[in-house]
């Protein structure tokens, strides 16, 4: 998970309901850029490169369809919410063909966009983990594509079950894994036996992360277990 603040870019062209839903989403640790129509937003969208976009629909000078247009043009990538008074099918498969993750007609509960953006945000955090393909691990280096891991220089080779346990392990650095998790995305069974042979990759990981102090496999009693980087 990222330490920055997310920020968003909030196009709304009604300034009550734009000021009063930046100050909701501020409050909830979020960074806000609100901008009152297409223009601007896409001013702003090219000065400061937001982690997810809210367009309201229907705005003056350029509406949201149209700036989301420009949006994708420029970043095929970043999350869009489209916000919109009228809920006619028509634009709902307008907005979802233009790259929408979303679409919230008003009246809207803010609290719900607020589980949405949490959710969106999550998603493609995890899609870029997956993405990843080096990691860092205190003084280890893990390539997960060719499943070798270094040590100042000294290379592992570590079997798929071992690399894919590590990647597991990595990409939810710090973080509680419980063992049916584990085993039912590796091992593709929850049971005595595959937890068994779980157990004995556990203990050749724990093995190969020895040369580092700061790095450690914990296990944590009935629940799972977590990658601890920095135990110092």
């Amino acid at each position: 998970m990222q330490d920055k603040t997310r920020q968003i870019l909030l196009v709304e062209d009604d300034s009550n309901f734009g000021s009063v839903l930046r100050d909701y989403l501020q409050l909830h640790d979020y960074e806000v850029i609100l901008a009152k129509d297409g223009v601007e937003g896409l001013r702003a969208f090219k000065s400061f490169e937001p982690d997810i976009c809210i367009l309201d629909v229907m705005m003056p000078n350029k509406d949201g369809f149209t700036l989301a247009t420009e949006i994708r043009e420029l970043d095929l990538e970043v999350p869009l919410i489209f916000l919109t008074a009228r809920s006619m099918k028509d634009d709902v498969l307008k907005g979802y063909q233009l790259g929408a993750d979303d679409y919230l007609t008003k009246p809207f509960d803010s609290e719900v966009l607020l589980y949405k953006i949490k959710a969106i945000l999550s998603r493609k955090e995890q899609d870029e983990e997956e993405e990843k393909k080096v990691f860092q691990i205190g003084k280890y280096t893990y390539d997960a594509e060719i499943r070798r891991l270094n040590f100042m220089g000294k290379e592992i080779k570590l079997s798929p079950k071992e690399g894919a346990l590590l990647k597991l392990m990595v990409q939810n650095k710090n973080k509680l894994i419980s063992r049916s998790e584990a085993l039912k995305r590796i091992w593709k069974d929850d049971n005595y036996f595959t937890g068994r042979s779980m157990d004995v990759y556990i203990a050749k990981l724990r093995k190969h992360l020895s040369s580092d102090e700061n790095v450690a496999i914990i296990n944590v009693h009935s629940e799972g277990f977590r990658l601890v980087d920095g135990i110092n």
